[in-house]
């Protein structure tokens, strides 16, 4: 399984993602699920991948094969991000459909965000048809993969105000609830913070299972959480039964 998240900032974008691809008792494998293409001081692009992995990697190998060779529509050329989101949805579903004619098993979601020259920095979703939905002030972040588990402290701490330091620790705190709840995500760790107008990838981190930056970082979520929770106003049971209606307590 796999996790994934963009986070749209005012002062950029933040990539997290997971590198856990197969997980069993027996058998865990390592995949990055995070790739830069770019153009030096042109166009800085970041890809996140999610779903099959023999679909992953044969569209990033197309994509990298139409930049290299300078095809008609490629990350090289395209002139805006939801042209890249457009041509890289059609590589998705033609990846899918070349496999399985369409089948489920074989589906891939992907994330691709980051800028072109005198545009406006963004992140797009696609989903396994080839359609894509955008971020927006309402909506600043996107996920793909194993994702219920990280949303709640993206929706109470996430919104476009926020620097990418808070984003990225965002983020990490979300990748670090996802793995509490669900062993198929699991390290290593890539987080990449692209600041706005820079056109550079120089802020990406890798943090391996041994890091004990997440170490720390698992425990100290962890006791926040119970400090948090052993300070909560206790339910007034009694209370709460006294105020309600009469008719309510005579048919309990």
């Amino acid at each position: 399984m796999t996790y994934c998240v963009a986070i749209r900032t005012d002062a950029g974008i933040c990539f997290v993602s997971d590198s856990r691809t197969n997980a069993g008792v027996d058998n865990v494998s390592t995949y990055s699920k995070m790739f830069c293409f770019e153009a030096p001081g042109l166009r800085q692009l970041v890809v996140l991948s999610s779903g099959n992995l023999a679909t992953t990697q044969g569209v990033i190998a197309q994509i990298k094969k139409d930049a290299k060779r300078d095809a008609a529509r490629s990350f090289a050329n395209l002139e805006t991000l939801e042209d890249i989101a457009d041509y890289l949805g059609e590589c998705s579903a033609e990846h899918q459909e070349k496999h399985t004619g369409g089948g489920k098993a074989f589906e891939a979601s992907f994330i691709v965000g980051g800028q072109i020259l005198g545009q406006k920095p963004g992140a797009y979703l696609i989903y396994p048809q080839g359609n894509h939905i955008t971020t927006s002030r309402d909506t600043p972040y996107l996920q793909i993969g194993e994702s219920k588990y990280g949303k709640p402290i993206l929706d109470r701490i996430i919104s476009s105000e926020i620097s990418l330091e808070t984003a990225a620790l965002c983020g990490l705190v979300s990748m670090d609830s996802t793995m509490r709840s669900n062993l198929t995500v699991g390290p290593p760790i890539e987080v990449l913070m692209y600041e706005a107008e820079s056109l550079t990838n120089e802020r990406r981190y890798r943090f391996e299972e041994s890091s004990e930056y997440l170490r720390k970082l698992n425990a100290s979520w962890d006791d926040r959480l119970k400090e948090a929770f052993n300070n909560m106003p206790p339910i007034a049971w009694s209370q709460a039964w006294d105020q309600s209606p009469a008719s309510e307590r005579s048919n309990r």
